[in-house]
């Protein structure tokens, strides 16, 4: 059995296609999918999206990517996560320099938010960091995100900065990225890392693993990322899939998994 601990099913490209994606998660062992947010306007949405479905959980929060949106206060994220049961992380979340150039003090002062939202509720954080490796652990460090722990999502870092988020009692999610021929340096990484702190991840509709790179993704194919980790670590692929779901279930333990799952 395997788990997509991060993909975007709300996106239209993916939400119009559910059902037969939820075909393709039941035919490949996928048991549950972590729906993430990207922004608060369409939060209502997506919430209604895992609600209808017990194979589907959903994050509340805002990426860092997005500029021109409502911004969250602690209480708002707080109020939302508690909504639902359905609810289970906050995020994503995080620093993302690739695009966007200073000043970002926005963008540092919504990360510390987030965190303090997880704080608040007691709910693992989902962190996303692009070419912001330092900022993003000196935020963390100085709000105490370990406190209450969270994942690293689609790691493309180096060791040192997996080292460092291990150190927080974070976990490290690897995505389709990490099967592709040019990621040598990642799955060096993947290897280090040990086997109760990894998570495997979509992040569909983006970064479809070989055989399907380039692609339009979805959480069925979350199983060559565990056919790339088990390689990586010797280990048999159904071996990382029973690993990575319980580990999934450890940090996002909001999630009752003795629910029988109907998709």
């Amino acid at each position: 059995m395997f788990v997509d601990s991060h993909c975007h099913l709300n996106f239209p490209e993916l939400a119009e296609n559910l059902p037969d994606i939820l075909a393709r998660m039941r035919e490949n062992r996928v048991e549950r999918a972590l729906v993430v947010s990207v922004n608060l306007p369409d939060w209502p949405g997506l919430l209604a999206m895992v609600e209808a479905h017990d194979a589907l959980h959903a994050s509340v929060g805002v990426h860092p990517a997005y500029e021109d949106t409502p911004e969250p206060d602690v209480a708002q994220l707080a109020a939302l996560a508690a909504s639902s049961p359905k609810v289970v992380a906050i995020g994503e979340t995080g620093l993302d320099y690739f695009r966007q150039a200073e000043p970002l003090d926005w963008q540092r002062a919504r990360f510390r938010t987030h965190i303090r939202a997880s704080r608040e509720t007691g709910l693992p954080i989902i962190v996303h960091t692009r070419a912001a490796a330092e900022d993003t652990l000196a935020i963390m460090r100085e709000e105490d995100a370990g406190a209450v722990g969270g994942v690293m999502h689609c790691f493309t870092e180096t060791w040192p900065v997996a080292r460092a988020a291990l150190d927080l009692g974070f976990y490290i999610s690897f995505s389709g990225i990490v099967t592709f021929r040019n990621a040598e340096a990642l799955q060096e990484v993947a290897r280090r890392v040990p086997l109760d702190r990894l998570l495997i991840e979509t992040d569909s509709p983006y970064l479809a693993p070989v055989p399907y790179r380039g692609k339009r993704n979805d959480p069925s194919r979350v199983i060559h990322v565990a056919e790339k980790i088990a390689a990586l670590h010797g280990q048999e692929v159904d071996a990382i899939g029973q690993i990575t779901t319980d580990n999934f279930y450890r940090l996002f333990n909001k999630i009752n998994r003795n629910i029988k799952v109907n998709y």
